[in-house]
């Protein structure tokens, strides 16, 4: 495989999320393993778009990137569908002449779905693979609107792409099972899971102080369980630890606690990575999730992890690397809250060595391109 379409709904930084993410690192390891990458992206931030700073000048050398405007034409109800079509409609107009060019065209949530319609139509074109992460609009909802959203807009254009794609992406445990149930082929589903540069892994675990220290990382989604996490903080009145949160949390959502703490959102790697291994579990309470970017961070950086049952994360939390609930509720959250203090000390530091090591063996980067790149290849 020499050249590749990656058709993204934004990189990180110059958009945040763990989508956005998970493309930044695809493109950068693809090009370092001297791919030619054809990458189309748009910019939400103030950094310059065009200057590709976050890649090393050895891997732009492989990166040609493309600048689409994501469209803001339609509003109301229904205008992220809309808005989503008409931006794959303006990436196919923009790659419709070069596509046999491609060994492969890699896209990313709904970017791909006009060039998947005009394949089914017969144009030539190489093998398509899709990527919806955690397809959570068939995952649990929090709330009925949410609900409404899935079922009025989200479900139905995702199983055609889906079933229209020729490889459909999976990070395995629960989402395969879901991509299986919405008519996918299990021969056309390529599992592979997501994971951190090698650069980042902590060499060590720091070793758990008298008073634990729990950390929330990512922005304010309802799907993300804030609200239930809040409730669970609420009711502790002197709880003996210390919790806190990084990310963009709005202030009508920030807890006027002594044991809280907000650090805001923190774009700098080392930054980063340096608060957070001055914690030591990290809380993931989600109603529903792909592979969580922010859950294979804090295992790199030695954390155990609290997370719900929902997506791919049972594929790294488990017994051995920390604590899975079954619900979002605030009740579950502030029972597990409880009994992981109450385990002690040593006990966390069991769980945070067994996750830093799960990551350095099975989720690095550099191990995973490769994986990919041979799934490809076939």
């Amino acid at each position: 495989m020499k050249k590749i379409a990656l058709i993204t709904d934004g990189i990180w930084p110059y958009v945040i999320g763990g989508m956005q993410k998970h493309s930044y690192y695809l493109c950068k390891y693809f090009a370092r393993n001297q791919i030619h990458v054809d990458l189309f992206h748009f910019n939400q931030s103030e950094l310059d778009i065009n200057a590709l700073d976050i890649f090393t000048n050895d891997e732009k050398k492989y990166i040609h990137a493309t600048v689409v405007e994501f469209p803001d034409i339609a509003n109301g109800f229904g205008h992220y569908i809309i808005n989503s079509y008409r931006y794959s409609l303006n990436i196919y107009e923009l790659i419709k002449d070069k596509l046999t060019g491609y060994d492969f065209i890699y896209t990313k949530g709904f970017t791909g779905w006009h060039i998947i319609r005009e394949k089914k139509k017969g144009i030539k074109c190489p093998p398509i693979g899709v990527k919806f992460h955690g397809y959570e609009m068939f995952q649990r909802a929090p709330d009925l609107k949410s609900k409404f959203i899935q079922l009025m807009m989200l479900r139905k254009p995702v199983k055609e792409i889906s079933e229209q794609a020729d490889i459909v992406f999976s990070y395995g445990g629960k989402i395969t099972d879901i991509i299986k149930n919405i008519g996918v082929k299990p021969g056309h589903i390529v599992e592979l899971p997501s994971g951190v540069e090698e650069s980042i892994v902590a060499n060590s675990i720091v070793p758990t102080s008298q008073k634990v220290k729990f950390v929330y990382l990512g922005r304010y989604e309802r799907r993300k369980g804030v609200e239930e996490l809040n409730k669970a903080l609420r009711s502790f009145k002197d709880p003996g630890f210390e919790f806190h949160f990084i990310g963009n949390i709005p202030d009508e959502k920030q807890l006027q606690l002594p044991f809280v703490k907000y650090n805001g959102e923190i774009r700098d790697k080392q930054q980063l990575n340096s608060l957070l291994r001055q914690c030591d579990v990290l809380v993931c309470p989600s109603w529903s999730e792909g592979m969580p970017n922010v859950i294979l961070e804090g295992m790199a950086n030695g954390l155990t992890v609290l997370a719900t049952n929902v997506g791919a994360t049972n594929v790294l939390v488990n017994d051995k690397t920390g604590w899975l609930i079954e619900n979002s509720s605030a009740g579950d959250i502030k029972n597990a809250l409880n009994k992981i203090v109450s385990s002690g000390a040593s006990a966390i530091d069991i769980k945070k060595q067994s996750a830093l090591n799960l990551i350095k063996e099975r989720f690095t980067w550099e191990r995973l391109i490769i994986q990919l790149i041979q799934k490809l290849s076939r």
